[in-house]
């Protein structure tokens, strides 16, 4: 075949987005239509303010001091960020745990299940009276109800392995901890990274649970103290902020998920690289 019929013209070449590109380009046409209908509802006055701000009087609060947007953010992320770290190292060690010591497994997997049943907010009360209003308690919140999702997905990652790959190592006489580093903490990689990207939507609602219910600073806290005086602006703002934070916390598990899990090895992958 001649390069004429290979290489056709420029004139006749069709410019086309990757498909990575194509699907950015989608989300962010779909947020931007979600910001015109907001903006076109308020601008003729289909509901009325105090249901639904404008974008302009909810950007509008983010110049107001009194609502201490930095500090309460900053205090509403650290819960987040430090539940979501420990859920992650809690929930990979328990699973590498349960693979190692069956005895273990069967003790504490079947507790852990049924604690993870109970709904966090009927934790509360008692979690209130155990550590008092705070920090603390919010970001056991974040951790416990983003921890059981990574434990039980990791496990099971670990479990997937080649049972011949295992026997072959531990006839070389490989130590456990060998086995675990270079055979299956590699190979649950994909499992590990889908439970993480579960568990930071999670821990971001489990602040908030945790802001509503013992606290006395962050944006969940603000949330409730603005409810009173029916300021919706300041009420949208926090969701907006909130979901930045939570927006933020994913993306950077998606950019780790691509550093170390190649395209066709995770578990979300759709088509050839």
């Amino acid at each position: 075949m001649s390069d004429a019929a290979e290489y056709p013209p420029a004139s006749q070449r069709r410019f086309v987005l990757p498909e990575q590109w194509s699907s950015y380009a989608l989300a962010l046409l779909a947020h931007v239509a979600v910001v015109v209908a907001w903006w076109a509802v308020t601008a003729l006055e289909m509901v009325p303010s105090y249901i639904m701000p404008s974008p302009g009087d909810t950007l509008a609060t983010l110049a107001d001091p009194g609502y201490q947007w930095l500090n309460n953010m900053a205090v509403t992320a650290t819960e987040i960020f430090v539940g979501y770290g420990l859920a992650i190292a809690g929930g990979v060690l328990f699973a590498m745990l349960f693979t190692w010591f069956r005895l273990l497994r069967a003790a504490l997997f079947p507790l852990f299940v049924t604690i993870s049943m109970i709904p966090k907010v009927a934790l509360g009360p008692l979690l209130v009276v155990w550590f008092g209003y705070g920090m603390g308690t919010n970001t056991f919140f974040a951790f416990i109800i983003a921890f059981f999702p990574i434990l039980i997905t990791t496990a099971r990652g670990l479990r997937e392995v080649e049972p011949d790959l295992l026997d072959l190592v531990r006839a070389l006489k490989g130590t456990r901890w060998q086995i675990f580093r270079k055979i299956q903490l590699p190979g649950a990689l994909p499992y590990i990274f889908s439970a993480m990207k579960v568990g930071a939507i999670l821990s971001v609602a489990g602040a908030i649970v945790g802001e509503f219910v013992a606290s006395s600073k962050g944006l969940g806290y603000l949330m409730i103290q603005v409810q009173s005086t029916l300021d919706t602006a300041a009420m949208f703002m926090s969701v907006l902020l909130l979901s930045l934070l939570g927006v933020s916390l994913f993306g950077f598990v998606l950019l780790l998920e691509r550093l170390f899990v190649v395209k066709d090895a995770r578990l979300d992958s759709a088509g050839p690289a």
